[in-house]
């Protein structure tokens, strides 16, 4: 229970009163702040020191599988990761090119400190944005309790900083990372700090606990660095960047270069033989560290302990810049002493002589449970209060990135009497995010992949901004000639995808040399375009000339010059006629479950009435609060006889979540 004297006054002085008030930088904050600030809501950014904005405290990478998909959605949502890695990157790559489309995701090694000061430069010439250099060390909730549609409960009012005093705000947002109560380790040493040469924030995890927002811990870790002058880069297969370089941001029109390359290397026997014998010096084996690491990126030592039938695992050698010699060693994250971390890096071949300039550690820290937030990130218990990004129990840039901009969006739709920001698993992987994140327990830092995506084929990488844009128009997050482009691109597929359909072509010596040559059956009769796109090895630049009447609604009509725009729709109207069948099936799973997710649950609804439920599912039906049938469908513990039961009892009693009772909270608490 807090004290009045928390309280906050009312403040006479302008810059002492905020909409939105965002606590830290990094990846969560920089999205937050702006979508903030873009929406036209003045907006502050607290964090511990100014020249840290943009850091990028692990890998100096964005993307990757599946995290390209979100980088891209926060990008068609206006964001400015896209735009940031574009003009920072020195490599770029289109992964998973040898599959299908649904699994190909960019990324690229970004330059560190041009990547953070490309993100300085934005968020100091940002509209509606300032940044104080300052500690937040505590909440500010209002005397009263507000009523709302999920009852009664507290109402943010502002923060207090160590050194500014208190500051009012209609909406805070936490994006901490990993400083909440950070302890890193070392070894066998231990120090607090939120990452190496970062102080760590401990009143912020006291002002929540005291708030009754329950925290739990997870841990996370880095590789060593080397100085790239003592590495033999003949003994690894280098890893140059794609021609053209694929672009992060669909609008900003900044032309990416390929400027450098990553090495790829492996681990030997003589490498796990000396981190078996360090087990004893290692904070993970020796019990100090007791919370739960990433299992989809686990430190070096894990890899050789749970992974020990296998020889050797990559060891990915990744610039830091075109300004520096340092190396990120990926792939060895590791929290073991520094002479073992010299002795294995210098048995990997091409490492012998290596100098490590900086060593590996793990880092604990405080985290927000899903069962705390709703799935706009807002606190279930104190209205007005959203987390994003690490807090949340996520890792990886791209996860607090997409994280960050809901969170924003969020704030500023209830300021100003918008609709939640909610987007669904069928509309992008944002979706899939934060269903996961706001309905699932979680024990470990959240990875994205595209397998958690059932509609993966309907959410890829080239087509986010054709998903989103009408989403970024409705919160005014896009410029207008950026809405109208995406309008225009969108409409210009759709026309080329009817007349390929609607274009019959006959077997011409023409066409049945073409079939020649690209190995395909001649057709024994005539058939449409669209179904000549459809075989495989026919590309639509094979079937241009038979429909140049549709070319006038590419970009530039009959021009043969190239450009993105042009590239994407092409790209687009390929995937829409080869994978017909399968995205229609999966358009066709995405109405069924649309159905379920339509059913939105009652308000504070008894599970203990329902009957025939498993005790598990009644106990995470109870904690989590699923908003609608869809939701709780997808908890784990939740069996299909539990939903059936479920459903039976609710149409019984003709409750109102057939009416479309909301959930969430309104906004007219404001």
């Amino acid at each position: 229970m807090m004290s009045s004297t928390k309280f906050l006054r009312v403040f006479a002085l302008e810059n002492k009163s905020y909409d939105i008030v965002v606590v830290g930088a990094g990846h969560a904050g920089m999205e937050a702040a702006q979508a903030g600030a873009r929406m036209g809501l003045r907006t502050l950014v607290v964090t511990l020191r100014k020249n840290e904005i943009g850091q990028m405290s692990c890998n100096p990478a964005i993307g990757g599988l599946a995290k390209g998909q979100l980088a891209r959605e926060v990008d068609a949502l206006g964001g400015i990761m896209g735009r940031i890695t574009d003009e920072a990157g020195i490599q770029f790559r289109m992964l998973n090119t040898s599959k299908g489309h649904a699994v190909r995701s960019p990324r690229a090694q970004a330059d560190r400190l041009l990547y953070k000061t490309v993100a300085q430069r934005i968020m100091t010439n940002t509209p509606n944005l300032d940044i104080l250099e300052d500690e937040a060390v505590d909440i500010l909730v209002d005397a009263e309790l507000v009523l709302t549609e999920t009852g009664c409960r507290r109402r943010v009012v502002g923060l207090l900083c160590k050194r500014s005093g208190e500051i009012s705000a209609r909406a805070v947002i936490l994006t901490t990372g990993t400083f909440l109560q950070g302890l890193m380790h070392f070894g066998l040493d231990t120090s607090v700090g939120g990452r190496m040469g970062s102080p760590a924030a401990y009143p912020l995890s006291d002002s929540l606990r005291s708030l009754g927002v329950e925290l739990g811990r997870l841990k996370t870790g880095t590789p060593p660095r080397l100085d790239g002058r003592t590495v033999d880069f003949s003994a690894f297969e280098p890893q140059r960047g794609d021609e053209p370089p694929p672009r992060f941001s669909f609008w900003a029109g900044i032309e990416p270069q390929n400027r450098a390359a990553c090495y790829l290397g492996h681990t030997n026997d003589k490498t796990h033989e000396i981190i078996r014998a360090s087990l004893d010096r290692s904070p993970l084996y020796t019990g100090r560290i007791k919370s739960r690491g990433p299992r989809y990126c686990p430190s070096i030592e894990d890899k050789v302990v749970k992974f020990a039938h296998h020889p050797r695992h990559y060891v990915i050698l990744e610039p830091e810049g075109l300004q520096t010699d340092e190396l990120y060693v990926n792939g060895v994250a590791t929290s073991l002493p520094a002479e073992c971390q010299t002795a294995f890096i210098r048995t990997i071949r091409g490492l012998e002589r290596a100098e490590i300039s900086k060593f590996g550690y793990a880092v604990e820290y405080d985290y927000v449970p899903p069962h705390e937030i709703w799935p706009t990130l807002e606190c279930r218990k104190i209205s007005g209060l959203y987390f994003a990004g690490q807090i949340n129990g996520t890792s990886g840039y791209e996860e607090a990135a997409a994280l960050g901009i809901s969170a924003g969006i969020n704030a500023a739709a209830k300021i100003m009497r918008l609709p939640p920001f909610i987007l669904s698993r069928n509309q992008a992987y944002i979706g899939v995010l934060i269903d996961d994140l706001s309905t699932k327990s979680t024990d470990e830092p959240y990875r994205m992949f595209t397998s958690r995506a059932e509609y993966r084929l309907l959410l890829r990488q080239d087509n986010a901004h054709i998903r989103l844009w009408r989403v970024a128009r409705e919160y005014g997050l896009l410029p207008q000639d950026v809405i109208e482009r995406f309008s225009d691109e969108e409409r210009r597929q759709a026309e080329i995808l009817e007349g390929l359909r609607a274009t019959r072509l006959h077997v011409t010596e023409d066409l049945k040399s073409l079939c020649t040559r690209r190995g395909t059956a001649v057709p024994s009769g005539s058939l449409t375009a669209a179904e000549l796109l459809r075989r495989p090895n026919i590309r639509f630049s094979d079937i241009e000339p038979y429909i140049e009447k549709f070319r006038a609604a590419l970009p530039g009509g009959n021009d043969s010059h190239r450009n993105p725009s042009l590239d994407r729709i092409v790209s687009q109207v390929e995937i829409e006629i080869k994978y017909e069948g399968y995205i229609q099936r999966q358009k066709e799973a995405v109405e069924r479950s649309r159905r379920m997710d339509e059913k939105i649950l009652p308000a504070g609804f008894d599970y203990s009435v329902v009957p025939n439920l498993t005790n598990e599912a009644r106990e995470k039906l109870t904690k989590l609060r699923p908003r609608t049938l869809g939701q709780a469908a997808r908890l784990s513990g939740v069996s299909p006889s539990d939903m059936q039961n479920l459903l039976t009892y609710l149409t019984s009693r003709s409750l109102s979540h057939f009416r479309g009772q909301p959930l969430l909270p309104i906004h007219q608490e404001i």
